[in-house]
């Protein structure tokens, strides 16, 4: 890059640190402060901190990379995680039950739902290692993506690279907490945005796709080939059932129609389950429930602008190769494009925008991660009179101790497709199931909330440590299967929780479900309220979700310039927003503003 170029990244870095400095103080006050913003954080900057968090660059690139070999189709496989389409869920009913519970990490919120004794302790102990352990993952996922990026973007080994990310992130995650990382992230965001509303424009207004183009595709035992496809098969609005992929690590989606219904299933639990880690942080610390719906609507709205970005990545890779180039590994299509296309001062500007989307999801991370270890670890086991100056020292002992691991199992994966597709469909689903259990079925207790996590997290690990060869969906099916098993065993082998938690849980957080026994113990005037609400959630999820996915996709199609198709999606669009905003967002204007 040319000197400008790396002054506009610096200058990019010393605001992020100066954010950082600003809101030291008000988050150091307390372990409130530092992990949940004192609960007074503005929606708009919770959303905008959402949609910042969302677009990492690891993800980027890998969706990059499915829309470069597939077109438009490559969002279907995005339902596993790319797409987040579980915000539709949060969006409805979970976010509003999370923020009911008025705690600071779904580990605390274990006690909140089994009581204080036994099974609540043990709950909230193993979830809170499952949440640590996640997140060592996830941070080596994101390493991995950001050792490629520096790699292909800066020319730096890719070891230094993670370490070069780290330390910046680190920097500011551990000065200001949540405070800190909401606002940097709307700077953050801001600049994402700049960048992607010029990647965007400029492929509209310079770059028309040929009725026939060829991709590259990687294959088995290394390399690539170069497969033909089209203009119309590209751009299509639905997936195909079938694909004819070449043997390699992308053949696994030959499937495609069917491994949509997969990743669309996975997704549906997920959302029903309520999320965890730095997305229901977002939701905790919400000022009530008005806001929740709000922070909601305005974090889809603006990851909406992931789409037209990444297909504009896509075309832009696409006329490389027409150009006579071959971009090898798709993963790669975003850096090599970014540093052969793009001039200097707006290279800078690119560079500064995918560092912010890769630090903003990673500092996200190590943020609700050192939550665990303070709120449910040290002060709920070790330390219960810990001074809050300890407190705060041990979150920021904590970041840096959960990057660190992250960083050193970052050998054991040999792309991001692959850290990715393991940790949605093998290690998460183990942490998924015991998280619907817990919502919409009385009998679920702490006892197999705790048996469900240990089962999914050692059946999955022991999975990737010991290399077992299984695809995608046979790891999905598999430890889905055999953690529901052990949730349920363990469930009714012990005793139910106390009537008075289930009816306190109940009367607060207002699920449905299988709560019959419990609804029994509740004056009925209340119980007709709380169906009331539930069949409003339950008729408004369907037009979220397909508000969510419509707007994803009529922002994808529009600079393939694909007028057809666009109009298609638009008309569909329209529909869904009329149905959501007549089931949830005129029912939504009408909630007071109070904390529940």
């Amino acid at each position: 890059m040319h000197w400008i170029d790396y002054s506009i990244v610096g200058l990019y870095l010393a605001i992020l640190i100066g954010i950082s400095y600003y809101f030291q103080r008000l988050a150091t006050r307390n372990t409130n402060s530092f992990f949940l913003g004192d609960n007074n954080l503005p929606w708009w900057a919770l959303g905008a901190s959402g949609m910042a968090s969302n677009l990492d660059v690891s993800g980027t690139m890998i969706i990059a990379a499915m829309v470069y070999v597939l077109g438009v189709q490559g969002i279907f496989i995005g339902i596993r995680g790319d797409v987040v389409l579980i915000l539709a869920f949060l969006m409805i009913f979970t976010g509003k039950w999370n923020r009911r519970s008025n705690v600071m990490t779904v580990a605390e919120w274990m006690e909140f739902r089994f009581g204080t004794g036994k099974e609540g302790q043990l709950a909230r102990l193993l979830s809170a290692i499952s949440a640590l352990v996640f997140t060592v993952w996830a941070l080596s996922y994101f390493n991995t993506g950001s050792g490629i990026f520096f790699k292909e973007m800066l020319g730096i080994d890719p070891l230094y690279g993670m370490i070069i990310m780290i330390t910046i992130s680190l920097l500011y995650a551990v000065l200001s907490g949540l405070y800190g990382v909401v606002y940097t992230e709307v700077f953050q965001g801001v600049l994402i945005l700049i960048t992607i509303l010029y990647v965007v424009i400029r492929v509209m207004l310079s770059y028309t796709l040929p009725e026939t183009f060829t991709v590259s595709v990687p294959i088995q035992g290394g390399g690539f080939k170069e497969i033909e496809t089209t203009l119309a098969s590209w751009t299509q609005l639905l997936p195909s059932w079938s694909l004819n992929l070449p043997q390699g690590p992308y053949d696994q989606y030959n499937i495609l129609g069917l491994a949509t219904l997969y990743y669309l299933f996975r997704t549906i639990l997920d959302g029903a389950s309520g999320a965890g880690g730095y997305i229901a942080q977002r939701f905790y610390a919400a000022k009530n429930e008005r806001e929740v719906g709000l922070l909601s609507i305005f974090w889809v709205f603006l990851l909406s602008f992931r789409w037209p970005f990444v297909i504009s990545i896509a075309i832009l890779g696409i006329f490389w190769g027409i150009e006579g180039n071959v971009i090898a590994n798709p993963e790669a299509v975003l850096p090599v494009v970014m540093m052969n296309l793009f001039p200097v001062g707006l290279k800078g500007l690119v560079v500064a925008g995918l560092m912010a989307a890769a630090m903003s999801t990673f500092v996200a991370l190590v943020n609700s991660g050192a939550a665990y270890w303070v709120n449910d670890l040290y002060v709920r086991f070790l330390k219960p009179d810990a001074t809050n100056k300890t407190q705060i020292l041990h979150s920021r002992g904590a970041s840096v101790v959960v990057v660190v691991l992250g960083l050193m199992t970052t050998y054991l994966f040999t792309s991001l497709n692959d850290v990715w597709d393991w940790l949605l469909m093998g290690f998460g689903i183990g942490m998924i199931i015991p998280g619907v259990f817990r919502w919409y079925w009385w009998r679920f207790n702490g006892y197999g909330y705790a048996a469900g996590v240990v089962t999914g997290l050692l059946f999955s690990t022991a999975q990737r440590l010991f290399e077992l060869q299984w695809d995608t969906f046979t790891t999905f099916y598999l430890t889905a299967s055999i953690t529901a098993i052990a949730c349920i065993l363990a469930t009714l082998l012990t005793p139910a929780t106390e009537m008075d938690t289930l009816v306190k849980f109940y009367r607060q957080t207002r699920p449905f479900g299988f709560w019959g026994p419990v609804r029994a113990q509740v004056d009925p005037n209340e119980v007709a309220g709380i169906r009331a609400e539930n069949r409003k959630d339950l008729l408004a999820t369907p037009f979220a979700m397909g508000w969510q996915m419509s707007l994803f996709i009529m922002m994808m199609v529009l600079p393939t310039k694909q007028w057809t198709q666009f109009g298609i999606a638009f008309l569909v669009f329209v529909f869904f927003s009329a149905g959501l905003y007549f089931t949830w967002f005129r029912n939504l204007s009408k909630k007071p503003s109070s904390t529940v």
